[in-house]
């Protein structure tokens, strides 16, 4: 630890700290925000579906031509507009995951690239005779620096296999929303 209190490079570490937590909290914010959005129409539209329907069903005298307007008509459009709203969930939480994960990779560039920094500067100003310390100090960093990189393909790959699982649960869901929709046109 430095000497003086007001170490500047510290100082710029935490200001990155806190800017690299502000952007990752800025991008959930933001997709929290799309997805209040999403929910909030998604709702808006199903109550105004709703009443049409209702009012629809109103007026039929006959319970059989009731029930088949039901299956035919009102179940095969809650089912679109289900998958609908999970394609766009899907793609909400994509572009906030996309967003996390190049907050994520920058602050581990920069972590690295400052414990180098840090390394560089200790050994370099090492008392004369310590050079047997200094040489085990590095080899245990370098040894760190494997396992930070391991982590951070780890993380690499963590965010790969979430894209790859909401890219699927999007194709799932539009053959979903195709087969209703071609469920519907038969009838």
């Amino acid at each position: 630890m430095s000497k003086n209190p007001f170490d500047l490079g510290a100082i710029a570490n935490q200001t990155k700290g806190m800017k690299a937590a502000q952007a990752a909290g800025q991008a959930a914010l933001t997709s929290a925000q799309e997805i209040a959005q999403l929910n909030q129409r998604a709702a808006q539209e199903l109550s105004a579906r709703l009443q049409a329907k209702v009012a629809e069903l109103m007026k039929t005298q006959d319970p059989k031509a009731a029930f088949d307007y039901v299956h035919a008509e009102v179940l095969q459009d809650a089912a679109k507009e289900v998958a609908d709203y999970q394609a766009q969930l899907f793609q909400a939480l994509a572009s906030g995951n996309k967003e996390l994960a190049k907050i994520a990779e920058t602050m581990i560039k920069d972590s690295q690239h400052d414990l180098i920094h840090f390394v560089n500067e200790a050994t370099q100003n090492a008392p004369a005779g310590t050079e047997p310390y200094t040489s085990v100090f590095k080899a245990s960093f370098n040894n760190a620096l494997q396992n930070f990189e391991l982590i951070r393909a780890a993380m690499a790959d963590s965010f790969a296999g979430f894209e790859k699982n909401v890219e699927n649960m999007s194709k799932f869901s539009s053959v979903q929303k195709s087969s209703s929709s071609s469920k519907s046109k038969k009838k």
